[in-house]
């Protein structure tokens, strides 16, 4: 797994952000600090300069890790991508790129696998559109979707997306919790829960 790293420089203010795999960073590690991670504070760059060197140092051909970890630690760095089922990708294509904005991920492979579907991407991680049958009921589920299986997408601004979805006519509630999130479910009846962060 190739790690990304985000790197904008201090200045000019005004210059575009670029994603690219850790083995294409122009910047070395200690020249690094003068990078600022898009969205990020302090700690969230300090994990990622740690999974880019953990990445680094990785043996070449045994694709395992140096690490001072214990040998009950397997590495886990983050979520890569959640998969999610449709029964029609037209229409989940229409829902996740044009309601909620996601961009194709056009690297990945949709047409090496046994059916079709999509990588959409969702910060630096991603969500794979599968249309396959779906052995979940779609009748007699919860209302509120989180009390339900869910994926939680982290969002800058509730309110905006409450005034899409009402100018959409997508149903959804919001948290119970008095925090800013709001539930909804995708045309297949995925539940999706979306959390202001600031």
């Amino acid at each position: 797994m190739a790690i990304r790293c985000i790197s904008i420089p201090l200045s000019p203010p005004d210059q575009a952000y670029q994603r690219n795999p850790i083995s294409r960073c122009k910047a070395s590690f200690p020249t690094m600090n003068r990078y600022w991670f898009a969205g990020e504070g302090k700690i969230r760059r300090n994990q990622l300069l740690l999974q880019a060197q953990l990445s680094a140092e990785r043996e070449p051909f045994s694709g395992e890790a140096v690490s001072t970890a214990s040998a009950e630690d397997v590495g886990i760095l983050s979520i890569h991508h959640v998969g999610i089922l449709c029964e029609n990708l037209e229409k989940s294509l229409d829902f996740y790129q044009n309601l909620l904005g996601l961009k194709i991920n056009e690297a990945r492979p949709h047409d090496k696998l046994p059916y079709r579907g999509a990588w959409l991407w969702v910060g630096d991680e991603m969500v794979h559109l599968m249309e396959l049958p779906n052995p979940d009921p779609l009748t007699g589920r919860p209302e509120h979707g989180g009390r339900d299986r869910h994926s939680c997408f982290a969002i800058r601004n509730v309110s905006k997306l409450k005034e899409r979805f009402d100018k959409a006519g997508i149903k959804y509630t919001l948290s119970r919790s008095g925090r800013p999130a709001i539930f909804t479910r995708d045309p297949d009846g995925n539940a999706l829960e979306f959390a202001q962060i600031d």
